[in-house]
């Protein structure tokens, strides 16, 4: 077994290196933040990942899995050092590789010899030409293993993989990279570095691709009277197209699909080529933001004005706390600027919870402990994420304690009978 440093215990750094220790390797985790380092020393995870924290404790157990103050403390004595750090979208759109950078910088003096030095971050085409200069090290490789994690289900990406991805000019660093995920059942594909990266990137971006034209159609259907529903079913039984992310929905977003789309189309701009396609995708999205706000707009009766919004889900996906680029904040920042209340429930963020005023500090919104507080005296109700929980609403009880009668359902959760049988006015996506 193999001894790895990972660089940044964020989201890929942490599920990474939990998941490398419970493939039987020595691995050290490191980060700049001394208090999350010690909290994960305890066991503490801070974020909501399906698996995630029996594995931190497995590896904790074991003594296969260890946090440390700083990334040259993990780097001194390991074989394999993942660089798993954030690269955000600057200004211009293309990625800031400033952290990255930081990183390979830190470690560049303590690397044993003939040591390998990965890219996990998403990075862009280049970026292991870029780590390689930083490092100055002749004797160190730089490979490019990019990462495919969905938040939610991000520890059974890992383990069951669709396809490990590795860029290397060098055999035999990739074969040692390779070696790695000996124990996980998965085509192994090595190709060149710059592949390697645009792989990940486009991958990202046909996905939002799919989501802006499943969004399209849904406005189709809303138009035509055909049900979304039953029109995407279709369209999955085809193998060409596949059924996965054929949903409708608000729009979409997270930490990964908007900042890779737009990047991928500012390496178009920068290498010559106008990705109008992607540019088209990126609007579609901005405009189904849009479209969804007003359906929460028109559900409020004019005699109602006065009333708020009760909004159920914050976070851009069920299954994790992440609020980062949340489709649902997009929506609530429109329905807030047309001068609307808005009380909102999610059950991964609590009431006293500052991460989502700090992410959007312009924000005015009340969050609340539940759903019903969120819907006591509410004009309608709107579902922007699709919780399980949500499926499970008591109508009766909706029915006595709202003043009004309407549901916005942005993700197709619900059967839209059982509202209705209540009497409340049920409006979907594309249906």
């Amino acid at each position: 077994m193999a001894s790895i440093a990972i660089i940044g215990t964020g989201y890929v750094g942490l599920t990474t290196g939990a998941c490398f220790s419970h493939l039987g390797h020595d691995v050290i985790c490191a980060d700049i933040d001394e208090d999350k380092v010690r909290r994960l020393q305890a066991g503490e995870i801070p974020i909501v990942e399906k698996g995630l924290d029996r594995l931190v404790d497995e590896g904790l157990r074991s003594g296969k899995l260890r946090f440390v103050l700083g990334a040259a403390n993990a780097s001194k004595d390991a074989e394999f050092h993942y660089l798993c750090v954030p690269t955000p979208q600057g200004d211009d759109g293309a990625a800031d590789l400033s952290y990255l950078e930081a990183a390979a910088a830190e470690i560049a003096s303590v690397l044993p010899d003939n040591s390998v030095v990965v890219n996990k971050s998403t990075v862009p085409v280049g970026s292991t030409r870029v780590v390689a200069r930083v490092l100055g090290r002749s004797d160190v490789a730089v490979v490019s293993n990019p990462e495919f994690l969905r938040e939610g289900t991000a520890v059974a990406d890992f383990l069951q993989p669709d396809r490990v991805v590795i860029g290397s000019r060098d055999q035999e660093a990739a074969i040692r990279v390779a070696a790695l995920y000996s124990r996980i059942a998965a085509p192994i594909m090595v190709t060149d570095p710059v592949s390697a990266e645009t792989i990940k990137y486009a991958s990202n971006a046909f996905l939002a691709s799919k989501l802006s034209f499943v969004n399209a159609i849904a406005t189709l259907c809303e138009a035509v009277g055909a049900d979304v529903n039953d029109v995407v079913l279709g369209m999955g039984y085809d193998s060409r197209i596949g059924r996965e992310f054929l949903r409708p929905g608000p729009g979409w977003g997270g930490s990964c699909f908007p900042k890779d789309t737009r990047a991928l189309a500012k390496i178009a701009e920068d290498a010559g080529y106008e990705f109008h396609f992607l540019n088209e995708v990126l609007r579609v999205n901005h405009d189904q933001f849009t479209r969804t706000a007003q359906k929460l707009i028109d559900s409020v009766p004019a005699h109602l004005s006065d009333a708020h919004i009760a909004v159920l889900g914050l976070t851009f996906k069920a299954g994790t706390d992440d609020l980062r680029d949340s489709p649902s904040i997009e929506v609530l920042q429109r329905v807030v600027d047309a001068g609307l209340t808005v009380k909102a429930y999610d059950p991964a963020v609590l009431v006293d919870d500052n991460r989502l005023f700090e992410i959007y500090p312009d924000l005015k919104i009340e969050v609340v402990s539940d759903p019903y507080a969120a819907s006591e005296g509410a004009a309608s109700l709107a579902i922007l994420t699709e919780w399980d929980e949500f499926t499970w609403l008591d109508f009766d009880k909706l029915a006595e304690i709202m003043k009004g009668r309407n549901i916005v359902d942005a993700r197709n959760l619900l059967d839209p009978t059982i509202p209705r049988r209540r009497g409340f006015n049920y409006r979907g996506v594309g249906r």
